[in-house]
């Protein structure tokens, strides 16, 4: 590396912290922005566009196109986890940005149903397939490396901006939509939702730019010039970690709290009420303080330990969610948003910043991008269709907060369930996280 690189590598250990979080929170920022894009026109554009109908079974229809971006999610841990712990990090990160930018925008530019009828839907769905392909493989190798170049007392807090560069994705994708879902009807229906996809081309040539000039983590780096790379990291993972995998699977169905409040909660405001820009302005507002309070979270992680501050974000979570579903009708704006923040940026929040280096810290070098990447989607499979799910219950009718607080309350409690069962990893160095189970013998298989 040059001497004019913003963030100089650590000579003694090669690892450059800060230019891996710097280029995990951008290129997480923009494959969310993309994301959660999707999420948002899903509730207030999408089933007026790519349906026969506006009414809540195009809107259920809808929220399932968001969904199925979790079935390609699986598929893409296995695929993407595979080639990330068998050629590196930073390859498969620069593949999964391209693959997301280049989804997007072609949302953007697909027929409606009126021009070409159930193709419209059928090529929506093709869309999402891949961006939901993409994603699998974006945090988890965006969090396995930025772990991997921190030091092992900060480990939480920087992978922390792993998690923090999706609430910029999603504080972008709200802010661009805002202007647009206030358009006349006829406008935004038209050309007017068109304009955010295509804008999300920008945004991966910047975040291109950036990733393009990380280097693979000395961690990895040393285990390739051992020979101690798995063949088939597949076999070692299954082997060794499956019960860390299982851990995962259900301490990843805290995110969909996120979900919940990114886009059920949206389609439940305008069911009562709310102005749609008002609904996305409540994200915005939560998220933005979210960009203060997770890094937060990760320094209390790396003081206190990890398990402590994900559970309190699961728990925490399953409290505040009915106060704040049952402000939206309650008419005082003021209050909703208040209960908005602390629900997501101070509940939500916790876990959200932590989960990076409690799922990573959980698996060895020569596993971890597929034990995270597998084990977080499937477990994210609950989030991808809790709108659907929530929404054919009836939790966008009026007093469907019920419904969806006690949905948030089950999750929640699942979650911090597996997380009471792991070990607590702070403090444990970087070269030996995994160890126990696998031992020094998940050389090549």
């Amino acid at each position: 590396m040059t001497t004019t690189a913003p963030h100089p590598p650590d000579a003694s250990t090669g690892r450059t912290p800060r230019r891996a979080a710097l280029a995990s929170f951008m290129g997480s920022a923009v494959e969310y922005y993309d994301f959660f894009l999707f999420g948002s026109a899903a509730a207030l554009i999408f089933p007026h566009v790519f349906f026969p109908s506006g009414d809540e079974a195009a809107l259920v229809m809808s929220f399932a196109t968001f969904g199925f971006a979790y079935i390609a999610r699986p598929i893409g841990a296995f695929v993407l986890g595979h080639f990330g712990d068998r050629v590196g990090r930073q390859r498969v990160l620069m593949f999964t940005l391209v693959l997301m930018g280049l989804s997007t925008f072609l949302i953007g530019c697909l027929p409606t149903f009126d021009t070409i009828g159930w193709a419209a839907p059928a090529l929506l769905v093709i869309c999402r397939l891949m961006q939901g392909f993409s994603a699998a493989g974006e945090q988890a190798g965006a969090s396995s490396l930025t772990l991997e170049h921190s030091p092992d007392d900060q480990r939480a807090y920087y992978t922390s901006w792993t998690l923090t560069g999706t609430q910029g994705g999603l504080i972008l994708a709200s802010l661009i939509l805002i202007p647009f879902v206030s358009l006349p009807d006829e406008a935004k229906y038209s050309w007017g939702w068109r304009v955010p996809f295509w804008l999300s081309a920008m945004v991966v040539v910047v975040a291109y730019f950036i990733r393009r000039r990380l280097h693979e983590t000395p961690q990895f780096t040393e285990a390739k010039a051992a020979g101690t790379i798995a063949r088939m990291p597949l076999i070692p993972l299954l082997r060794n970690h499956w019960a860390d995998v299982l851990r995962v699977i259900f301490c990843a169905f805290i995110a969909a709290v996120s979900t919940v409040f990114g886009n059920l909660a949206i389609a439940y405001g305008k069911e009562v009420g709310l102005p749609a820009d008002i609904t996305l302005w409540l994200v915005v507002a939560a998220n933005v303080v979210a960009l203060g309070t997770q890094p937060l979270f990760g320094k209390l992680a790396d003081r206190i330990g990890r398990k402590p501050v994900f559970i309190y974000g699961a728990l925490s979570s399953a409290v505040m969610m009915p106060f704040y579903m049952l402000s939206m009708s309650g008419g005082n704006q003021v209050l909703t948003f208040a209960l908005a923040v602390a629900t997501f940026s101070f509940g939500y929040a916790a876990a959200n910043a932590v989960w990076p280096s409690f799922y990573g810290e959980m698996f060895s070098t020569q596993v971890r991008f597929s034990g995270v990447a597998i084990g977080t989607q499937l477990g994210f499979l609950v989030a991808g269709f809790a709108p659907s799910i929530v929404t054919a219950l009836g939790g966008v009718r009026d007093g469907g907060w019920m419904v969806i607080s006690v949905f948030t309350a089950v999750i929640c409690l699942i979650a911090a369930g597996a997380a009471m069962t792991a070990r607590e990893t702070r403090g444990v160095p970087t070269e030996l996280l995994g160890v126990r189970e696998s031992t020094n013998k998940t050389a090549a298989q």
